[in-house]
């Protein structure tokens, strides 16, 4: 597995769990007294101090792990498996109470399909949480994929579903706000989910992270807008005898949605376009015909997305900038030798992305694998490879500018084994150490506490608190 496969799909699990079918009961917030699980954390945790949760329901080979963090409010929002179905629990991150918890409530009927092949490398589809913010408001929203009105006499019809509580919501038994069912058409596993762009976003297809068709939902009105090859959602084509085709909606924002063309140029349609915001050090075409624009998004998030672009020149190291979302706006803007043949740039625009956008708490830092950006100093800081240090790939970033990330190391095994780094993006990529033996957090600061999450003494899907020192 590529190291880049590794933070996308294994974000949340430090180590491979213990497959287990069982379901359980969220347990009481009275069980505090319980030793906590003993942890190897980096110098600025306290293994001694915080909490523990396991999800003895999740599969080893889970595609996605139900757990989300809700920044704002100070919460960790965690989805539990009954035999009247599931249930949101949300707990203090700092002291673990528990805040509220939902109704049971049932998910679509899975798809056949739905629970994976380990064996053929296939990831089981299960519910999931995710956490927006929405015009300044949080909200919790619970989702999964399935047939919905599945019977005897009917096939069904296939959905994507979504919960939407308040995250400031109390009680022990709380309904949603609303429940949207979205329509989608995909096989298991192929049904996205992302709340970058401060709306919720479902897009469906083989496309990677960022799959077409899709479509935004406001989850204050449960309004939901579809977005497929035939609406206008096209930008400005270079000539007359360019296509601009083969759109994708990376995210769903407040002003409409952002639109990235796989022959290059993005923007928000009516709003701006990415030929007039590109860095210095960039040509407007990708080639001498003038039939694609150069430029690219990466990804998004934090209210900002990150665009690779081709250089001029042969065998040049592309350009990478980060930009407001609302207005396209440069912020800052590098040279880094990330191999475009896993980015997005001119030399394969077909491939998936493969790593997620990670922000800081605070919005200062965000990155995406080994490309990072200060957003204070408007400065950007490359982490790849420089032919002997290894490339870091950024999976957690501390508002102070410490950042965990992970090497891909070979072992006797000829297999790959994570290797944690910490690397100060103040000071550089010559600052980066590896940490042996340690757990990365996934999230550096909620509440003062940073969230590991991994398997517990049994080998079960388990969340950790552990609080700053």
């Amino acid at each position: 597995m590529r190291a880049g496969a590794v933070v996308g799909t294994v974000l949340l699990m430090a180590v491979s769990l213990t497959g287990c079918s069982s379901e359980d009961a969220p347990p009481d917030s009275s069980r505090q007294a319980k030793p906590l699980i003993e942890l190897a954390l980096p110098a600025a945790y306290d293994a001694n101090k915080g909490w523990d949760e396991t999800l003895s329901w999740v599969p080893q080979s889970a595609a996605t792990l139900p757990v989300a963090v809700a920044p704002r409010a100070g919460a960790v929002a965690l989805l539990h498996s009954a035999s009247n179905g599931y249930t949101l629990k949300v707990r203090a991150a700092d002291t673990g109470r528990v805040r509220w918890t939902s109704a049971p409530w049932k998910p679509p009927t899975p798809l056949e399909g739905a629970a994976g092949d380990p064996s053929e490398g296939e990831a089981a589809e299960i519910p999931g949480v995710a956490v927006v913010e929405q015009d300044g408001r949080e909200y919790v929203v619970a989702y999964a994929h399935g047939l919905q009105g599945k019977d005897s006499l009917h096939k069904g019809t296939e959905v994507m579903r979504l919960l939407v509580y308040s995250v400031d919501a109390t009680g022990t038994s709380v309904k949603p706000l609303r429940q949207i069912d979205v329509p989608v058409t995909a096989r298991p596993g192929q049904v996205r989910l992302n709340t970058e762009g401060g709306r919720v976003l479902v897009g469906w297809g083989e496309r990677g992270r960022y799959p077409t068709p899709s479509a935004a939902v406001d989850v204050a009105t449960g309004e939901t807008v579809a977005y497929d090859q035939t609406d206008d959602l096209k930008l400005p084509c270079p000539d007359e005898y360019s296509s601009c085709s083969d759109i994708r909606v990376m995210a769903a924002t407040a002003d409409g949605p952002l639109v990235s063309m796989d022959d290059g140029g993005f923007g928000i349609p009516g709003r701006w376009f990415s030929n007039d915001v590109r860095p210095d050090g960039t040509n407007a075409q990708t080639d001498s015909f003038g039939n694609n624009w150069n430029g690219m998004v990466y990804g998004v998030g934090g209210g900002h997305l990150i665009a690779g672009w081709d250089a001029p020149g042969f065998d040049t190291d592309p350009v990478w900038s980060v930009h407001d979302v609302r207005t396209g706006r440069l912020q800052a803007s590098m040279t880094c030798g990330y191999d475009l043949s896993n980015g997005v740039t001119g030399k394969n625009r077909e491939s998936e992305r493969e790593y997620p956008v990670v922000v800081s708490p605070g919005g200062h830092y965000l990155a995406a694998g080994p490309v990072a950006f200060d957003l204070q100093r408007k400065k950007g800081i490359c982490l790849a490879g420089d032919g002997n240090r290894k490339s870091i790939a950024i999976t957690s970033i501390h508002d102070d500018g410490t950042a965990y990330g992970e090497v891909q190391e070979d072992s006797a095994a000829n297999d790959t084994a994570l290797v944690v780094t910490q690397v100060d993006l103040t000071a550089g990529p010559d600052s980066a150490k590896a940490l042996e033996g340690v757990e990365a957090p996934h999230v550096t600061s909620v509440k003062g506490a940073g969230l590991f999450t991994g398997p517990d003494n049994n080998g079960h899907f388990r969340v950790s608190l552990r609080q700053e020192r």
